[in-house]
């Protein structure tokens, strides 16, 4: 195996009771660093403190990322204009912290046989989302619900 010395320095290849005996002598642990490499790479160093340093990469690594979330909003095919600014007011705070927004109109009864003024409730939010929002698909049924999805614009 090759060896990499607790100060850095690479030792060459070595038998592996040889580079145990390093380690006992040296009070650390023999770690393998690359088992695919040809001959395998390991180090001289404190296992403790290697696994400590790779949790906390990994855990930095993490608080970088963004997790998005598809929030969903539920209209009806017959909502008055004050609901509807409300709701707009929630999708686009949504949409400025990142999310996704799924816009949901649920029929009713009767309301089943009027499919275009659920239509034209979302051509509505289209038109009043334009430049803070991109359409992700187009509506969809399922069942008594229309469902269209919006996703935020791309920051420059």
């Amino acid at each position: 195996m090759r060896l990499i010395s607790s100060t850095g320095e690479q030792v060459g290849v070595v038998e592996p009771q040889a580079a145990l005996a390093q380690g006992r002598a040296e009070g650390l642990d023999v770690v393998v660093i690359a088992e695919q490499a040809d001959p395998p790479v390991c180090k001289v160093m404190d296992f403790g403190k290697f696994t400590f340093e790779k949790k906390k990469k990994e855990h930095e690594s993490k608080k970088k990322q963004k997790v998005t979330q598809v929030k969903e909003i539920k209209f009806r095919p017959n909502i008055d204009d004050h609901d509807y600014d409300f709701k707009l007011k929630n999708i686009v705070r949504f949409l400025e912290e990142g999310d996704k927004v799924k816009a949901t109109i649920q029929f009713r009864g009767r309301e089943m046989s009027r499919l275009e003024n659920g239509r034209k409730v979302l051509a509505r939010l289209i038109g009043d989302l334009e430049g803070k929002a991109h359409v992700e698909s187009a509506p969809e049924m399922m069942g008594n619900r229309m469902h269209q999805i919006f996703g935020p614009t791309k920051k420059h």
